[in-house]
């Protein structure tokens, strides 16, 4: 029997699911509007990164138009509160399912290494909860509002740079398994 083979794939597959529709919430609920009420996207889907003048202009933006303010708040306490934790439990469900990670393609790895891989869904759902408590603070009234600005691009980095290693580990996890000679 090999490792997470006991979990049953139906709990994998409600899981994407829940994330497809939490995206689809976030998606259509309020990314949309907001691109709608502003000309501008949010913050939260630059894959590639911004730096503090995009920030600065956020708040600029948020100060001047009540609407767009509503919507990004209610983003965050919306489907920003459960979609990072759904989609850390799918994907260290995943690699759960996938395991062992003690050896990739016949070859062990340390186990620190090993035990690093396990927490990449948790350093994804960690960086995420920050870029959004993060993105509150920066753009609410806080004191704090000048550091949270400075931190946001870099937890949006480090969000995006977990959910990518997580994605690749994955994808090579599920080739060495599926090009395993004693595949289930």
């Amino acid at each position: 029997m090999k490792a997470g083979s006991g979990l049953p794939l139906w709990i994998i597959a409600l899981l994407a699911a829940l994330c497809l529709a939490v995206l689809a919430w976030t998606t259509f609920g309020f990314v949309v509007p907001f691109k709608h009420e502003t000309g501008q996207a949010v913050l939260d889907t630059y894959f590639a990164g911004y730096d503090e003048s995009a920030v600065f202009h956020m708040q600029k933006l948020l100060d001047e138009n009540e609407t767009a303010a509503k919507l990004l708040n209610a983003m965050y306490f919306g489907p920003e509160l459960i979609f990072p934790a759904l989609l850390t439990a799918l994907l260290f469900l995943v690699l759960l399912r996938l395991g062992p990670v003690g050896s990739w393609f016949g070859r062990s790895l340390h186990p620190l290494i090993a035990k690093a891989v396990y927490l990449l869904p948790f350093i994804y759902g960690i960086s995420d909860y920050g870029e959004n408590i993060a993105s509150l603070i920066a753009f609410g009234d806080s004191p704090s509002a000048d550091l949270a600005a400075q931190l946001l691009p870099w937890m949006t980095r480090l969000k995006f740079a977990s959910l990518v290693i997580s994605f690749i580990v994955l994808a090579r996890l599920a080739i060495g398994r599926w090009l395993s000679p004693s595949r289930d």
